[in-house]
């Protein structure tokens, strides 16, 4: 019978007889593990390039074409169409990955264009959005199907989703250790799939390379400037890091509940998301700026630079809320990032302190606070603002974790072991 399970499926089967082998199987794992993970990296690493290729000509076209923000509530029309066509009439989002892997849910294969089309389309109209969120659907959905095609059993198929994840996030930011950690981390908080390390690191590694090679570019900011870590400075990156962890539960309050809102006011989807975009390209008109549609990296360099408004953390917060609310798709991590970045920017524009620090702080401590993955947040400063400043991305990420409490972007996600005690909790996260 063995035999016949062998024969019917050698990855398989290797993957599973795993602990029972002898050196020369475990190298045969490895190989195995490091062929499927490099064609997860190929495959979603070319799709995400194209992916970010297509988010920055939306963006150029927009910012060159100001009037066609107008047509964000025909956007918003196309999109609900386009989900419901594939009969995707309940669309989870991010939460649908997540309980993929923790519960094995399926991951239709039509999630991968959707996300990228409809991303794109908020995107072009002036939504306010991030895109790192859809990759990671987008990416977990491909992973997923790769690994029914493969004829995976469903623990490997949690693995090369995760590794889907990875490639995804890597390509379009372009930081191979965040994303490789990031899958592992995200679905349950206290815990870590260790056994997809190897997998989820070569597919990141890939799809980076790939990426690159296809044009596509990785974020890098500038923050030239690190004092002493002094215990003056460690008590400034402190109050921030608590500020900007209630900071993180007020934009996950927010987002939740202007979804709510949504959805007791306009049941249809077609006129909730044609009023919601109707009210974004109003308030776009009003606030007289720019500043708060698409994912908004050029204000997170003004941020660095100590240029950003006084209260564009709290602008982005209702722009971003009142759009994905509505059923615009793309994502919530790089608006937390901006969040962060202009947050930290008035922190230092109110005490004195050096803006592209303080901003690199705030976007790593929201970063931390929205989703609760600290060794990712912390990895993510290590890759957007080089190594320098450890000592205070280090404190803001540890002290962001704690104060954020059980509030988090994605409600699938699970709180396993308290943030407080050493203790098993198995609770839902706020």
């Amino acid at each position: 019978m063995e035999n016949k399970e062998k024969n019917s499926n050698p990855i398989e089967y290797i993957i599973d007889h795993m602990p029972e082998m002898d050196l020369i199987g475990r190298i045969r794992v490895f190989f195995r593990w490091i062929i499927l993970g490099s064609i997860t990296g190929i495959v979603v690493g070319a799709i995400g390039a194209a992916f970010g290729r297509a988010i920055v000509w939306a963006t150029g076209f927009r910012n060159e074409h100001d009037f066609i923000i107008l047509g964000l509530p025909f956007a918003g029309l196309l999109i609900v169409f386009l989900y419901r066509l594939c009969k995707d009439y309940e669309d989870k989002g991010t939460n649908l990955v997540i309980k993929s892997i923790q519960a094995g849910e399926n991951l239709p294969i039509t999630k991968a264009p959707l996300i990228f089309i409809s991303t794109t389309l908020t995107h072009l109209f002036g939504g306010s959005t991030g895109r790192e969120s859809a990759a990671l659907q987008m990416g977990g959905s491909i992973g997923y199907n790769l690994g029914k095609l493969f004829r995976l059993k469903d623990g490997n198929i949690k693995i090369i989703t995760m590794c889907g994840m990875s490639a995804a996030f890597s390509a379009l930011f372009g930081t191979p250790m965040t994303a490789a950690f990031m899958a592992m981390e995200i679905e349950n908080v206290g815990i870590m799939y260790y056994s997809a390390l190897v997998p989820c690191v070569v597919s990141a590694l890939v799809a980076s390379g790939v990426a690159e090679f296809l044009g596509a570019q990785g974020e890098i900011f500038a923050v030239n400037i690190v004092p002493e870590f002094t215990i003056y400075n460690a008590i400034f990156t402190a109050i921030l890091a608590i500020l900007c962890a209630v900071v993180s539960v007020i934009f996950c309050d927010v987002l939740k509940t202007s979804g709510r809102l949504y959805k007791k006011f306009f049941a249809n989807p077609y006129l909730r998301v044609f009023v919601g975009g109707c009210i974004v390209a109003a308030l776009t008109f009003i606030s007289g700026t720019r500043y708060y549609n698409g994912a908004g990296m050029n204000v997170i360099e003004m941020a660095l630079n100590g240029d950003a408004p006084y209260f564009a953390f709290l602008l982005k917060i209702i722009f971003t809320a009142l759009t994905l609310g509505a059923g615009y798709k793309g994502g919530e991590i790089v608006p937390a990032l901006y969040i962060g970045a202009t947050f930290g920017c008035l922190y230092s524009q109110l005490l004195g302190f050096d803006p592209a620090l303080c901003a690199a702080i705030g976007m790593g401590a929201l970063f931390c606070g929205v989703t609760n993955c600290p060794i990712s947040s912390l990895f993510i400063c290590f890759e957007l603002f080089g190594f320098k400043g450890m000592p205070y991305y280090l404190l803001a990420v540890a002290l962001s974790y704690t104060f954020s409490g059980y509030s988090s972007l994605y409600s699938s996600q699970k709180i396993v072991y308290s943030k407080f005690h050493n203790k098993y909790v198995n609770r839902d996260t706020n």
